[in-house]
């Protein structure tokens, strides 16, 4: 009578580690007893576009001064269009906005910086919290060859999932320091 018991109590442990590992789905291709690999890819997809898009305003600041832009008030601005390859979407895109540097010029920003003033750099901010820097050199005309956007249209129609605000660079390899969702630009100095 043992017997069948002690065979029952052995076997449990084997049924149950099967179970588990049909609920994590296949292992098929890797050793045996490797841990299976998480595909991550969709979560990291539905971090990347996280936030919903955010109406407006773009606020800007550079030291005491600061400016705020609704969607109206940008697309009455004079508009720069760009051609760029977008390695998210893989495909060109054409973008439609606003050069950051003829944002920034009202608030001080020179638009042929000299000396000092390449101390200067700028903060772009998503809704999301991502940030990215670029130093005034690279926005402006007169230094780089690149063109840093506000873009509030790409293709002919609204960003869509990217926010009212996007900023958009040429002269990148891929994508890393465009901002969906932007809402905030910080011109700050390097000390």
């Amino acid at each position: 009578m043992l017997r069948p018991i002690a065979a029952f109590i052995l076997m449990m442990p084997i049924a149950v580690a099967c179970a588990s590992a049909q609920d994590r789905g296949s292992n098929q291709g890797q050793p045996m007893g490797a841990q299976p690999q998480l595909d991550t890819s969709r979560i990291q997809e539905e971090m990347h576009h996280s936030s919903a898009p955010v109406p407006g305003p773009l606020k800007i600041t550079f030291g005491t001064k600061s400016a705020e832009f609704s969607p109206e008030e940008l697309a009455a601005l004079p508009h720069t269009t760009i051609n760029v390859y977008n390695e998210h979407e893989k495909l060109n895109q054409t973008y439609s906005g606003v050069l950051l540097i003829d944002l920034l010029t009202p608030l001080g920003v020179a638009a042929k910086p000299h000396g000092k003033e390449f101390r200067l750099y700028v903060v772009a901010e998503g809704a999301d919290g991502y940030q990215v820097v670029y130093s005034i050199g690279e926005v402006t005309p007169d230094v780089h060859d690149g063109t840093v956007l506000v873009a509030d249209q790409v293709d002919g129609k609204s960003l869509g999932k990217n926010g009212v605000f996007q900023l958009v660079a040429t002269g990148e390899k891929r994508p890393a320091r465009w901002v969906r969702n932007l809402v905030a630009i910080r011109v700050l100095n390097a000390q």
